[in-house]
């Protein structure tokens, strides 16, 4: 479950709201947030990439409630709520921070892992293929699992697990939809190899098909003119 971890982000408030002062406000090792919800107003700020990118890396990672405490401002807590990732550095550019009130639920996105190996693996060489690797949940904050395990021991070859078959803990509603393909065990189609030739042994010259009549009528228009 996620769980409060002993985290608490310093943050200033962001002034400027242009691309440069956002350019700037990223070279210096800045990463630009939103802080809404709660019934408060929304909240710019400024929080420092290394602390954010700690955050991320931990094991619960974007669904890690910490608390952010922005000068001149009430500190709360938060989790992540969105984020958006340079494609080309890799690096948190910027964030959007959901404020957490008590008994209010909310939308997360959690991993999927399979356990152990399916029958139609182990014994009627199948392959195990794993279709999503995360699913849409909606709960209080601290009900949030880290994972959700499924288990795939009894899959056979050709043998679909979906959404539906989740086990959930009470309090936990899944919100992708309950038709959608988790994994399943497919066979590998082995291509045909055509046959080697033996040693020593001149391949097979090609059939001319009608090559033998032609040839007879060539004799017999030679004889007609004779």
């Amino acid at each position: 479950m996620a769980e409060k971890k002993d985290i608490t982000v310093r943050a200033t408030r962001r002034e400027g709201r242009g691309k440069n002062d956002a350019r700037r406000a990223r070279r210096e090792g800045q990463v630009p947030v939103t802080i809404y919800g709660g019934g408060t107003e929304a909240v710019a700020a400024l929080v420092p990439l290394r602390e954010l990118a700690a955050i991320l890396r931990s094991d619960t990672g974007r669904n890690t409630i910490f608390t952010v405490d922005v000068d001149g401002v009430e500190a709360t807590e938060v989790m992540f709520a969105d984020r958006q990732i340079d494609p080309v550095k890799s690096r948190l550019v910027h964030a959007d921070f959901k404020r957490l009130v008590k008994g209010e639920k909310i939308e997360a996105t959690v991993p999927l892992r399979l356990l152990g190996e399916p029958i139609g693996v182990r014994e009627q060489a199948g392959v195990l293929e794993q279709i999503i690797r995360e699913i849409e949940i909606r709960c209080e904050p601290r009900d949030i699992p880290e994972h959700l395990d499924v288990d795939v021991t009894n899959l056979g070859v050709h043998d679909v697990l979906h959404v539906s078959d989740i086990p959930i803990s009470e309090g936990v509603e899944i919100l992708t939809d309950a038709d959608t393909v988790i994994a399943t065990v497919g066979v590998v189609k082995e291509e045909p190899v055509a046959a080697a030739p033996i040693e020593g042994e001149a391949p097979a010259e090609p059939e001319v098909i009608g090559k033998g009549k032609k040839e007879e009528e060539g004799e017999g228009g030679t004889e007609e003119a004779k």
